[in-house]
């Protein structure tokens, strides 16, 4: 079990002083001038600087000296160096003027000299605990500072990922109120789909990640609902490589792409159009693309809501390893303006499993 770090506190303030008073001692000694007096002298220094220093110790923590700037830190620094010093030097004195006076006779300048040798040993004491803390100090910052902006990014996240266009459910809810009396079978099964949509929309913010297969089913509910309003005018295909249906990906993501891809492109296609979505692993990174018929014009003003919100999910999840992008095809097969996007997102993490199953099969 590892110490805490008042314990190590403790054995390092014991363990340095001794070691300097243990070095004043062999110093004494091999001048020929150690003695008992100059053992309970060094025991008494020891008591002191552990003291002193301790007493600094709970000045810079009450003061929080080390959240200072260093133009503001150094001169307080420099201040307790020089206090220390002269505390030390004020005590060693009186002893040594009385255990060896005729040395102090023929050393006028003795008191400077006391102050630079203990200047130099609590020199090193204040800037080893003090840049220690200061460090400590500054990385602990950064660390709230990652803790703030992690919330903050999963605030944001939760807000997004439950967002559902209330245009849609206005318009589901006409069309399931039209199908009341001429067909009441598919009113249910429409209720059913749009209470399916709304209840995965609710639980989003509880869900970072989904199977691929469940977010499908979410976007094939929202088709069926959009199919009863476009009718002949909306055709979709679906096709899923069974090796990517249990891969991970943000909740109600594609969603808001086929809703976008309706909104702005088969809505306002003469004839109607289609929406195409397929799944394809490769490199060992799950690849989607959304086709649909439409024109792309101003990502800003086309895309909406549904472009920003995907890029600024993939990038909160993924960061960098995630790509998004939206393009305008090329028409070589006389098909008509069509609009791809393509989504890439990597393994989320090594708990996220992809398993083998059978093929759900394609759907329509």
């Amino acid at each position: 079990m590892s110490m805490s770090k008042q314990k190590i506190y403790w054995y390092c303030q014991i363990a340095g002083w001794t070691l300097v008073i243990i070095v004043e001692w062999i110093g004494y000694w091999l001048q020929g001038l150690f003695g008992e007096e100059v053992f309970w002298l060094g025991i008494a220094n020891i008591i002191l600087g552990i003291s002193l220093t301790h007493l600094y110790r709970l000045i810079i923590k009450r003061w929080n000296w080390v959240k200072l700037p260093l133009i503001r830190l150094v001169p307080r620094v420099a201040i307790s160096v020089i206090v220390l010093a002269a505390v030390m030097s004020a005590v060693n004195i009186p002893f040594d003027k009385e255990l060896y006076a005729d040395i102090f006779v023929n050393e006028p300048n003795y008191i400077f000299g006391y102050l630079v040798i203990w200047g130099k040993t609590m020199l090193a004491w204040v800037l080893s605990y003090t840049a220690y803390h200061y460090v400590e100090q500054n990385r602990n910052d950064e660390i709230e500072k990652l803790l703030l902006k992690t919330s903050v990014r999963e605030t944001e996240a939760k807000v997004l990922r439950s967002q559902l266009n209330p245009h849609f459910v206005f318009n589901a809810l006409n069309s399931i109120r039209a199908l009341v009396f001429e067909n009441p079978t598919k009113a249910q099964q429409g209720i059913t789909q749009l209470s399916n949509l709304l209840r995965n929309s609710l639980l989003a913010d509880r869900r970072k990640t989904v199977e691929l297969r469940e977010e499908i089913k979410t976007v094939e509910d929202y088709l069926s609902l959009e199919k009863v309003r476009y009718e002949d005018r909306l055709t979709s295909y679906i096709d899923l490589d069974s090796r990517t249906l249990f891969w991970q990906v943000p909740p109600m993501m594609l969603q808001t792409l086929v809703e976008n891809a309706i909104k702005h492109g088969v809505s306002k296609a003469v004839g109607g159009g289609f929406i195409d979505i397929r799944s394809s692993l490769e490199s060992d990174k799950l690849h989607i693309t959304i086709r649909n018929t439409g024109v792309l014009g101003d990502k800003e003003a086309s895309g909406g809501f549904g472009l920003a919100n995907t890029s600024q999910r993939l990038d909160l999840l993924y960061g960098h390893e995630a790509h998004f992008k939206i393009y305008q095809e090329n028409d070589t097969q006389g098909d008509g303006p069509i609009v791809c996007a393509e989504i890439t997102i990597p393994a989320q993490s090594e708990g996220m499993f992809r398993r083998e199953k059978q093929p759900l099969g394609a759907r329509s």
